[in-house]
């Protein structure tokens, strides 16, 4: 036979901490899923370029000394494009006008794809004594170093929002305490053991928490969809890399649970402390 609860919280408690705990695991599904989602992009977009460089030199004399050397590692590089003039031409249109004054002195440039990363640092030392050898890595950095900006920044909001969950639980549980107190006395006059009590307010705060838990991510995840659709509409740049992959999906749906359990731990050690006080 199910052994009902010795006492509950009110329905003002019950509707109040129904709402916060839902906007919080809102927060935090949505928090999360923008930092999984743009690891997931800065992952893509390095894995990408990380085997990509560029070849520039000014003056063109040195240009039969480039092609020696690619002609000499050929083995080490995957593909080899010859930037040629009319795309330079293009490149540079809002710079130099019509009449081509600056015409002679555009740069020449190859873009190279390599094999392997040591393939690139052995060719890369080799070409940038004679010309600029720029990686699409180190030219991306600061792309990258914004996306990690932005995990960074949706990390500290995912970890504010459980810090707030963890204080909310904890007022609930002091506050259902106080108003309770003639049942708590009652119940120490009786031999309960502070294991029981403790664990009538827990099983309130899980059934709240299970209710909250569930709206939050139901409202969250499909905001999260319509951002990820957003930001692949871009087409280019790290945020059309953005995405989020089955074992993100699933970090995503562990993070209730997580919150649950957390919920949980909190009013017990909660009650705990104020039943020994």
């Amino acid at each position: 036979m199910k052994k009902p609860v010795v006492f509950s919280l009110v329905h003002e408690q019950s509707v109040f901490m129904t709402i916060i705990m839902s906007l919080l695991t809102f927060l935090s599904v949505l928090a999360l899923g923008i930092c999984l989602s743009i690891g997931t992009g800065v992952m893509r977009w390095n894995n990408q370029w990380e085997l990509f460089a560029t070849v520039q030199i000014t003056n063109h004399d040195k240009q039969d000394t480039i092609k020696q050397i690619l002609a000499t590692h050929a083995d080490k590089i995957d593909t080899v494009t010859e930037i040629s003039d009319a795309q330079m031409n293009e490149l540079m249109s809002p710079w130099i006008s019509d009449g081509g004054v600056l015409q002679n002195y555009l740069p020449k440039m190859w873009e190279l794809k390599f094999k392997n990363q040591s393939d690139m640092d052995t060719v890369g030392a080799e070409i940038s004594k004679v010309a600029k050898f720029l990686t699409h890595a180190t030219a991306l950095k600061p792309s990258t170093d914004a996306g990690w900006y932005m995990i960074m920044m949706t990390a500290l909001i995912l970890m504010m929002t459980m810090s707030a969950i963890g204080i909310c639980i904890s007022y609930i549980a002091r506050n259902t305490a106080m108003l309770h107190r003639r049942e708590l006395e009652i119940l120490n006059q009786i031999g309960a053991s502070d294991n029981f009590v403790a664990r009538q307010m827990q099983v309130i705060v899980g059934r709240i928490c299970i209710i909250a838990c569930g709206i939050g991510f139901i409202c969250a995840a499909p905001i999260l969809l319509l951002m990820l659709s957003a930001a692949h509409s871009t087409r280019v740049g790290l945020m059309a890399m953005m995405g989020l992959s089955g074992p993100g999906w699933l970090t995503l749906v562990a993070l209730p649970i997580a919150i649950i359990i957390f919920a949980i731990w909190v009013t017990r050690r909660t009650t705990i402390k104020i039943l020994n006080n």
